[in-house]
C-alpha cells in the first residue's frame, strides 16, 4: 500500500510513510472487508459513512504538517484510523464522531491497540473542543459547506487546519495556516468527502471508560 499508493503518488514526508506503515489498518474496517483494508478506495463503516482511502489519509496528514508533542483535533474520527496514524507520529490526539456508535467502536478499538494519547468523544464537530484547545493542527474527514469558524478559533498560531470545503458535487480539500497576522488559505485539490452532519448527539465518550 505505502509503496504503490502513497509513494509512487507522491507522498513524500517519511514520518507519514512510517505512521502509515505501522497502523494495521484491517483493524479499522468492520469484518468481511478485511480483504480490502490496503485498497486504494474509501470503504464504508456503517452509519453511511466510510474510512477515507489510505492516499487521501496520508495526503492530509502530511498537509497537517504534525510534529512529535503536537496536540491535533481529529474531526469526524469514524472508525479512529486517522486519529492512530496522528498518534502514530507522536501527536497527542483528541477525536470527535458525531455517530455515538462509532465514536463509542473507534474508542474501544483504539484502546484495545495500546494507543494512549488518543482521546476520542460523541460529540458536533463544528464546535470543535474548546476545553483542550489551541490544536497545532485540526484535521476534517466530512465536508462543511463553509469552514466551521470555532475550528479556526482553535488553531494554534503557526496550526494548520486540513479540511474539505463545499456541497456534495463540487469540494475542494483547503489548507489554512494561522498566521501571527491571521489566516492564509490555498484550496489543494478536488475531492469527495461524506457532508458534514452538525446536529449533536447528547454522550460523552472517551477511550477506556
Amino acid at each position: 500500500m505505502v509503496r504503490t499508493q502513497l509513494e509512487r503518488r507522491g507522498i513524500t514526508d517519511e514520518r507519514v510513510l512510517a505512521a502509515m506503515r505501522r497502523v494495521p489498518r484491517h483493524h479499522f474496517v468492520p469484518a468481511g472487508l478485511e480483504a480490502h483494508a490496503y485498497d486504494d478506495r474509501p470503504l464504508p463503516i456503517g452509519h453511511g459513512v466510510t474510512i477515507s482511502q489510505p492516499y487521501i489519509v496520508a495526503f492530509m496528514t502530511e498537509l497537517a504538517a504534525v510534529r512529535p508533542g503536537a496536540r491535533v483535533l481529529d474531526v469526524g474520527t469514524g472508525s479512529g484510523y486517522q486519529a492512530a496514524v496522528l498518534a502514530e507520529m507522536g501527536a497527542e490526539v483528541y477525536g470527535i464522531e458525531i455517530i455515538e456508535p462509532l465514536a463509542a467502536s473507534a474508542a474501544e478499538r483504539i484502546d484495545a491497540l495500546g494507543y494512549t494519547k488518543v482521546t476520542i468523544r460523541a460529540g458536533d464537530g463544528w464546535h470543535g473542543w474548546p476545553e483542550v484547545a489551541p490544536f497545532d493542527a485540526i484535521i476534517l474527514a466530512a465536508a462543511p459547506r463553509e469552514v466551521p469558524p470555532a475550528l479556526r478559533d482553535q488553531l494554534a498560531v503557526g496550526g494548520r487546519l486540513v479540511l474539505p470545503v463545499g456541497d456534495r458535487d463540487a469540494q475542494e480539500l483547503r489548507l489554512i495556516t494561522r498566521t501571527p497576522a491571521g489566516f492564509e488559505e490555498r484550496d489543494v485539490l478536488p475531492v469527495a468527502f461524506v457532508p458534514m452532519t452538525r446536529s449533536a448527539p447528547g454522550a460523552h465518550l472517551t477511550n477506556g471508560d
